[in-house]
């Protein structure tokens, strides 16, 4: 029998199916996305480099806009944020989730209205409130019991400001432990189920500078089934029915947070949008009906669907070590411009782009160049098995938690940015050089 061997390199739609929605192949062995050559942004930009495309965020936006018509979109910054991509996010109509001062002046000195914007954080600094008090937040999400007095004294007797409670619904749901907040073991939010979250309510209604809107609950990241935020509805409006009989209160909004999970590789599980948004919107109002209380204004916070996909990150190859059984494809960037691999052992799907090879896949593991041993990229991944130092990599879904996680370990500068549209490639955060490191380092 005739063992045929298809091209490594040849992209089919299932290998494109985690891939910005604008990928084509304009060139043997070639991918191409917004319209611009990978092996052209790597050639003018330089590698590692991180790839964003514009078309993608915005229709992704858009998508949120459609399945949630009636409820309020905020992005949450933390996933990825730039001054582009406040004013993308701005320009989509939606709202912004930030956790630090950092954040929101960004997004502020950008233009982004204050009023489209909520300050979470489980610790906030002097810094972020008044900051948040200065710029005039839409919102301030409280974390902990002792923000309640130090929010109300930084407001002023005269002034106002609208907050809302993350509560703790008790739930377990996210890709993995050290993503999931929505259990009473972490460190985010006041649980329901001791009391405690209603003893902080109690606390805030007697501050008059400070208005309650809303409750907030946020279970985990990378939930890829609608059930947890359907329980999570259940529980939070009865928390809200108990609030009315306690204290006559009706509050008009509910925040669910985000979460929703996405494909890393071909034939991962997603969280279905249009399944979630008809679902939840069912069981708010039902449970809203069984409570007695009118439906409250939802509040939805994706940063990572909207983002993630949309990035795309380029490496070139090292080196390459065969190892006994093993073969490590090692390339110029990592864990500095990409921790989650060793963090939570996320996996990803490189491909080999710029050239068409037509040797057998191999089994392979792509490391990083950095002096740690859980420098891994992806393990036990395909690559043709020639490949070798020069080549260059594409990473999918390299749009959230990348760039924005990405640390100056070993001094090797952290990567650009490029954002990709219609055929055209433009700079958005250039590449961190050694004279920005040596001018952060002042004593000698």
């Amino acid at each position: 029998m005739t063992t045929v061997h298809v091209p490594a390199s040849r992209p089919t739609a299932a290998d494109l199916s985690v891939w910005p929605a604008s990928t084509t192949e304009p060139a043997r062995g070639d991918l191409a996305v917004g319209g611009v050559p990978l092996t052209e942004i790597a050639d003018r930009f330089g590698t590692p480099v991180y790839v964003l495309d514009e078309a993608e965020v915005r229709e992704r936006c858009r998508t949120y806009r459609d399945a949630f018509p009636e409820a309020d979109i905020l992005y949450a910054a933390k996933a990825f944020l730039c001054r582009a991509m406040a004013h993308w996010i701005d320009e989509e109509g939606l709202g912004l989730d930030v956790c630090s001062a950092g954040e929101l002046e960004l997004a502020v000195t950008t233009g982004f209205p204050p009023d489209r914007i909520v300050l979470h954080g489980n610790a906030k600094s002097p810094r972020d409130l008044d900051t948040a008090l200065r710029l005039g937040v839409g919102r301030i999400v409280i974390d902990s019991p002792s923000e309640i007095a130090r929010l109300a004294a930084a407001v002023g007797p005269d002034g106002h400001q609208k907050v809302m409670v993350r509560v703790v619904p008790g739930i377990s749901a996210g890709g993995h432990a050290k993503i999931r907040t929505g259990t009473d073991d972490q460190k985010f939010g006041l649980p329901i189920a001791d009391g405690y979250a209603q003893h902080a309510i109690a606390r805030i209604l007697g501050q008059p500078q400070l208005r309650l809107t809303g409750l907030h609950c946020h279970l985990g990241s990378q939930i890829t089934s609608v059930k947890p935020y359907l329980v999570a509805v259940r529980r939070v409006v009865g928390l809200m029915m108990r609030l009315h009989e306690q204290h006559g209160l009706v509050l008009p909004e509910l925040d669910l947070g985000g979460g929703h999970g996405i494909a890393y590789r071909p034939g991962e599980p997603a969280l279905d949008l249009t399944t979630l948004a008809g679902r939840v919107r069912a069981e708010l109002a039902d449970a809203c009906a069984t409570a007695g209380l009118p439906v409250p204004r939802l509040v939805i916070e994706p940063g990572r669907a909207i983002v993630g996909p949309a990035g795309v990150a380029l490496y070139r190859v090292l080196a390459v070590k065969h190892t006994g059984r093993h073969v490590f494809v090692a390339v110029d960037g990592g864990m500095s411009d990409n921790p989650r691999p060793a963090l939570y052992g996320v996996r990803y799907a490189p491909r080999l782009v710029g050239r068409r090879s037509t040797a057998a896949p191999a089994g392979v593991t792509v490391v990083g160049r950095h002096c740690e041993a859980g420098d891994v990229l992806a393990s036990d991944v395909e690559l043709p098995g020639d490949v070798r130092p020069g080549d260059l990599l594409a990473v999918p879904v390299a749009g959230a938690y990348q760039l924005a996680m990405a640390s100056g370990y070993n001094l090797v500068g952290r990567p650009p940015l490029v954002a990709v549209r219609d055929g055209r490639a433009r700079l958005l955060v250039r590449r961190e050089s050694l004279e920005d490191i040596r001018r952060r380092d002042v004593g000698l």
